[in-house]
């Protein structure tokens, strides 16, 4: 065990204690660039976030307009295959 002197508790004479010292000068600076450098992370998080939902998007749209159009032209070879010769139901565009 390492002998340690004991702590010095700063006491006023009338039995009260002087309020605490506030951190050093360099302490607040590396303090304010630690709290700058994690906002600037979490800024870039989200850009990073935001460009790959862009980019999704940017895929995904152009798909969804592909299905459209594969289904719009699936229901009309139905609605053709249907009114064949057999004089099957009218379609509800064309009277």
């Amino acid at each position: 065990m390492t002998r340690r002197p004991p702590p010095i508790i700063e006491m006023r004479l009338d039995g009260s204690f002087p309020p605490p010292r506030g951190a050093a000068l360099p302490i607040k600076i590396a303090g304010a660039a630690l709290i700058a450098a994690v906002l600037t992370g979490a800024l870039a998080l989200v850009a990073l976030i935001a460009w790959i939902v862009l980019w999704a998007v940017m895929i995904l749209v152009p798909l969804a307009l592909l299905s459209g159009v594969v289904a719009w032209a699936a229901y009309r070879f139905q609605v053709w295959k249907s009114s064949g010769s057999l004089g099957g139901p009218r379609d509800l565009f064309r009277p």
